[in-house]
Order: structure tokens, then C-alpha cells, then sequence
């Protein structure tokens, strides 16, 4: 049985950190946005000034929150609520990316300090660097980076024909 179910395991967690990997590709620009753009001071010394294990607790916090919002999502999508799977899954998703993107850069070190969340750490990014050397997650970039290439190509061509039809238009009477 244990055979069995060892496959079904692997590819569940596959699936579950390429859904985080694809979401933290868009969480990490805003969290370094916000870093750079909303102004909380007093909340970022705070939470500077925490020792490993409270900054351990903060850090899981929206993890423990928001983490249910993949099975809820599933259920919403057993039930037929496509829209509302897609935006929770979307809104709950970057909303815990984000939160725990920010406070692990602002905990980091303190983390760290905690053998067993640097043996997990560690472990995660193993897993990170054995995926990511993978034919497939190569094949999904190359195509990622050429398929944005299509599409700032096609808005510059689009742009440009804007352009020229607004001028166009104002040399016509």
C-alpha cells in the first residue's frame, strides 16, 4: 500500500509547490513594492525586535489563516462556482505569499536560529533547486520567457498603430 500511495504523494506535493512557485512569481514584485512604498516603521521594528520562536509564531500566522483557501477553493469548484474557486484561490493565494514573503524578509535571521525551521529551510530549498533543474521546469520557463517575448512584442505593434492612427486622425479635417 505504502508503494502505492508514495507516487500519488510525490505528485501531490509537485502540484502543490508549483501552485505556490507559479503564485510567488507574482507575489514577490508587489511584496517588494509594498516594502518599498507603504510606510509602516513602527510594525517593521516590531516585528525586527521579535525573538526566533515569537517571530516563528508571527510567521505562521497567515499560513494558518489562509492555508485553507486551496480546499476551499476545491470545493467551490466541486460545487460549480468557477468564478468564485478562481478569485479566492487568486485574492487567498497572494494574500498568504505576500504576508509570509514579507515577514520572512524581515525574520530571516531569527528563523534561521531555529534548527528545526533550518533543516525545513534547507530541505525546501533542495526541493526547489531538484525542481527547477528538471527537463520539464525548463521546457515551462523557455516557453514562460517566450511567450512573454510574443506578447511585449505584440503590445509595442499595437502601441505603435495607436500611435500612428491618432495621427492619422488629426491630420484629416
Amino acid at each position: 500500500m505504502k508503494r502505492i500511495l508514495q507516487p500519488v504523494v510525490y505528485v501531490a506535493a509537485a502540484l502543490y509547490f508549483l501552485v505556490d512557485a507559479a503564485f510567488m512569481a507574482i507575489a514577490k514584485p508587489i511584496s517588494d513594492w509594498l516594502a518599498g512604498h507603504v510606510m509602516l516603521r513602527r510594525l517593521r521594528a516590531w516585528i525586527r525586535s521579535l525573538r526566533p520562536y515569537p517571530s516563528l509564531a508571527l510567521f505562521s500566522v497567515p499560513v494558518i489563516m489562509l492555508e485553507p483557501v486551496k480546499p476551499v477553493a476545491a470545493y467551490l469548484a466541486a460545487t460549480g462556482q468557477m468564478l468564485s474557486c478562481v478569485v479566492t484561490l487568486i485574492v487567498g493565494e497572494l494574500l498568504k505569499l505576500v504576508l509570509v514573503e514579507r515577514l520572512f524578509s524581515l525574520t530571516r535571521d531569527k528563523l534561521m536560529k531555529i534548527p528545526a525551521f533550518l533543516w525545513a529551510y534547507t530541505k525546501f530549498r533542495q526541493g526547489k533547486a531538484w525542481l527547477e533543474a528538471t527537463e520539464a521546469w525548463q521546457a515551462i520557463r523557455a516557453m514562460s520567457k517566450a511567450a512573454r517575448q510574443y506578447l511585449t512584442e505584440m503590445k509595442r505593434s499595437a502601441a505603435v498603430a495607436f500611435r500612428q492612427s491618432q495621427l492619422g486622425d488629426h491630420r484629416s479635417p
